[in-house]
C-alpha cells in the first residue's frame, strides 16, 4: 500500500479523515497495537473484551502511519494519519478488496474440511515467483484482507487459504478477494457441532461456487457431499483418480514423491518433496488451480521441489536410536485422522508404530461413534500402541490414556523403543505440539 496516500487510504476503506500523517502509504496492516512497526496502519477492531481502539494512541506513539478506529476513538489523536469508521472491520475489508483490485493479481482461493492450508503451501510454491501467500492462520474475515495488504506491489498471484466455521463465512471472503479460481480439497465431518449435518458443511463449501464467478472451481474426482453443489454454470476441473488431472504414474522413495501428472493440455513428470500419498492428492489439486491459472506444467514442475509447509503439519522429528516422530498436531478431523494413519501404516520401521491421538473437537452428538471409528482404523493400519489424549481420547479404546498433552508425553516417553515410529495428531485445542517439542528438546 506504500504506493497510495492518506486520501487514497481513506477512501478505500469508507473512512473519514481526522487528522494527516506523513506523505505517502502504510506498509502494511495489523490489529494488534504490541506489533506495530514504522509505518504500519492499525486497526483498531472491536473485540469480544476489549475495542483495540483504546490502543490506538500507543499504536501511533510506536511509529504506525495511521490508524482505523471508530469516531470515539478519534478524538484527540495525532502523531499519523487518523482515519475514523463506523466499522473498522468493514473499512479493513473494503481497503483489502481495493487493493486486490489495485494489484491485479490473479487470485486463488483454497478451502476445504481437511488439507487446505498443505494445498495452498503447495499451490504458493509451483504457480510462480511473484506469490503472496496465507500465513499460518490468516483465513478469516480478518486475516484474509490483513494478507492482502501485505501484498506488494508487482504480485503476480494471490494464494488465499479461505476457513469456514459457518453459513455464509466463505461467501464473505470470496467478496473481499473475488478469486479467479477457487479449490474445494474435500468435504468432511467437521464443524458438524456448529452447523448441524454434513449436509450443511457441504452447502457452507459450496458457497466458493457462486463466489468464483465465471471462474473455475478446482474439486475432487469424488466430491462426496460436495457433488450435489457441482450443477449449473460453474466450471470445474477435478482432480486424482478419475478426474481431469490425476498421476498416471506414481513412487515414493526417501521422503520423494515421483509422479507423472496428466492434464488436459498434456502430461508432465515432477518430483515432489514428500512421501505421503494425502499430499500427492494436495499437489494434484495444487497443480490443477495452476492449469486453469494458464501457469505451464514444466515451470510447475521446475518449482515443486521448493515446496515447505506450515509447521506442525507432518513435520518429521529424529529420536536417539533410530525413531522417529510425526509431528502433525495442528488439527484433526475423522478424515485427515485416517490420512496420517494411513502414512504412518506405510512406514517402514524398525520396532512399532505408535499413535498419539488427541480428541477431535466440534463433531456434534456422534462424536464418540467417530473416535471409536478412528481408533478401530488405526489398529487396521498397523498402529500397535495407541494412546489417547483428552476428554474423548478413551473412545479410541487405546492402550494408554492420558489426560493432557503432558501426561501423553510421559505415557510415550516410557513406552518409546528404538527404531519407533510416533505419530501425533489431535485437534489443536489439544496443543499435542508440546509432545514433539518436550521430546525433541529431551525434556
Amino acid at each position: 500500500m506504500k504506493a497510495w496516500g492518506g486520501d487514497r487510504v481513506a477512501g478505500a476503506g469508507g473512512a473519514e479523515v481526522i487528522a494527516r500523517g506523513a506523505d505517502g502509504g502504510p506498509a502494511r496492516a495489523t490489529i494488534d497495537s504490541r506489533e506495530v512497526g514504522e509505518g504500519d496502519l492499525f486497526f483498531g477492531l472491536a473485540g469480544e473484551h476489549t475495542d483495540g481502539g483504546e490502543f490506538a494512541a500507543a499504536a501511533l506513539q510506536g511509529g504506525a502511519w495511521g490508524v482505523v478506529v471508530r469516531p470515539e476513538h478519534a478524538e484527540g489523536l495525532d502523531g499519523g494519519w487518523v482515519l475514523a469508521a463506523a466499522d473498522p472491520l468493514a473499512a479493513l475489508q473494503s481497503l483489502a478488496h481495493e487493493w486486490r483490485t489495485e494489484l491485479g493479481a490473479r487470485v486463488l482461493g483454497v478451502t476445504g474440511s481437511t488439507g487446505k492450508t498443505s494445498v495452498k503451501d503447495i499451490a504458493a510454491a509451483i504457480i510462480g515467483d511473484a506469490v503472496h501467500a496465507s500465513r499460518e492462520n490468516f483465513n478469516t474475515e480478518i486475516g484474509l484482507p490483513l494478507t492482502i495488504l501485505e501484498a506488494d506491489t508487482g504480485t503476480e498471484f494471490l494464494v488465499l487459504e479461505m476457513a469456514m466455521r459457518g453459513a455464509g463465512q466463505i461467501a464473505e471472503l470470496c467478496e473481499i478477494a473475488e478469486p479467479d479460481a477457487v479449490i474445494i480439497t474435500n468435504v468432511g465431518p467437521v464443524h458438524i457441532e456448529l452447523l448441524g449435518s454434513l449436509e450443511a458443511v457441504a452447502a457452507a463449501k459450496a458457497e466458493a461456487l457462486d463466489g468464483v464467478g465465471d471462474g473455475y472451481a478446482v474439486v475432487p474426482a469424488e466430491a462426496g457431499p460436495l457433488e450435489p453443489h457441482l450443477t449449473g454454470e460453474v466450471k470445474l476441473i477435478r482432480f486424482g483418480a478419475g478426474g481431469d488431472v490425476f498421476a498416471r504414474q506414481a513412487s515414493a522413495v526417501g521422503g520423494e514423491t515421483e509422479a507423472l501428472v496428466v492434464t488436459p493440455s498434456g502430461e508432465q513428470g515432477f518430483r515432489f518433496p514428500f512421501d505421503e500419498a494425502y499430499n500427492l492428492d494436495n499437489a494434484l489439486a495444487a497443480v490443477a488451480a495452476g492449469f486453469v491459472l494458464g501457469v505451464p506444467l514444466e515451470p510447475m514442475a521446475h518449482r515443486a521441489p521448493r515446496i515447505t509447509f506450515s509447521r506442525l503439519r507432518g513435520e518429521v522429528v529424529e529420536l536417539p536410536e533410530g525413531a522417529i516422530l510425526i509431528n502433525d498436531s495442528y488439527n484433526a478431523n475423522p478424515v485427515s485422522m485416517r490420512a496420517a494413519l494411513d502414512h504412518l501404516g506405510s512406514l517402514e520401521v524398525s520396532g512399532r508404530r505408535i499413535a498419539v491421538l488427541g480428541e477431535m473437537k466440534e463433531l456434534g452428538p456422534d462424536a464418540a461413534a467417530y473416535h471409536r471409528e478412528v481408533g478401530e482404523y488405526a489398529r487396521t493400519v498397523g498402529a500397535e500402541l495407541v494412546i489417547g489424549v483428552g476428554e474423548l481420547g478413551g473412545a479410541y479404546a487405546p492402550d494408554r490414556a492420558a489426560a493432557d498433552a503432558a501426561a501423553a508425553t510421559e505415557a510415550l516417553r516410557a513406552e518409546l523403543g528404538p527404531g519407533d515410529a510416533v505419530l501425533v495428531k489431535g485437534s489443536r485445542a489439544v496443543k499435542l505440539e508440546t509432545v514433539a517439542e518436550q521430546l525433541k528438546a529431551g525434556a
